[in-house]
């Protein structure tokens, strides 16, 4: 294959059977189960990344069922979010995602730089609630638990919420083991159609594991819990910060 076929089919690997298809990447009855705690301040500004800044000691914890998705198939996912500032307007910066499907971890690493790793999440109602797992290997990492439907949201409120920016921090080594890409990426979720929002009593646990840290973040006290349904096609990246240029 020459140079010039490489570069021109060079979009993921393997170069003749990629992880992953080009995009757009939308997403129909994507479920989310989101539970907003109060955690400690300061362990939240030792591991976001500057720019970014947090003000509040808050964390979402959230459980995402994805049955129906164009490239990525059929997968859950489960992980902690954590509210920020960028130049002054807020976001959400992704820490740590674990989720059960090769597509969007390899996807969702090369492309946005998403933190994925593998891991086996649910989320289902369990008769009269919201029930959502992470189990690491064979370990039950986090459990959150709302009440079904006991509340409606405002639709608008709650849309307007989903369109805010959400950034990450793309991590690519060189072959020698040294940084070639250290970026903090922004995107943003689109064409989002939210077709429920409702809460209601909530809980979380979480268990301390060394390879899922998820607990380090310890639950002080719950501030919310939303339960959401939408159609959304999930927009690509721009690089806002670039770590390693001189």
């Amino acid at each position: 294959m020459s140079p010039d076929r490489v570069r021109s089919k060079a979009f993921a690997m393997p170069l003749t059977s990629p992880a992953f298809p080009m995009g757009p990447y939308k997403f129909y009855g994507r479920e989310f189960l989101i539970i907003t705690y109060r955690t400690d301040l300061d362990r939240l500004r030792e591991i976001v990344p500057e720019p970014l800044e947090v003000s509040d000691p808050y964390v979402h914890y959230e459980f995402i069922r994805m049955a129906d998705s164009t490239g990525f198939g059929d997968y859950t996912e489960s992980g902690q979010v954590i509210p920020v500032t960028y130049e002054g307007k807020p976001g959400s910066y992704t820490l740590a995602m674990y989720l059960d499907d090769h597509p969007p971890i390899a996807g969702g690493r090369e492309l946005w730089g998403f933190p994925k790793k593998l891991a086996s999440p649910t989320l289902h109602v369990d008769t009269d609630h919201v029930l959502g797992t992470l189990d690491y290997g064979s370990v039950r990492v986090a459990t959150g638990t709302m009440g079904y439907k006991h509340k409606e949201l405002d639709i608008a409120e709650q849309t307007k919420r989903m369109a805010a920016p959400n950034y990450l921090l793309k991590i690519i080594p060189h072959v020698d083991g040294t940084p070639r890409v250290c970026e903090l990426v922004r995107y943003y979720l689109e064409d989002i159609k939210l077709k429920g929002a409702w809460t209601g009593p909530a809980s979380l646990q979480l268990a301390h594991h060394a390879l899922a840290p998820v607990a380090d973040l310890p639950v002080l006290e719950i501030v919310e819990a939303r339960h959401l349904i939408a159609d959304l096609t999930l927009g690509l990246g721009t690089v806002v910060h670039d770590y390693l240029a001189r």
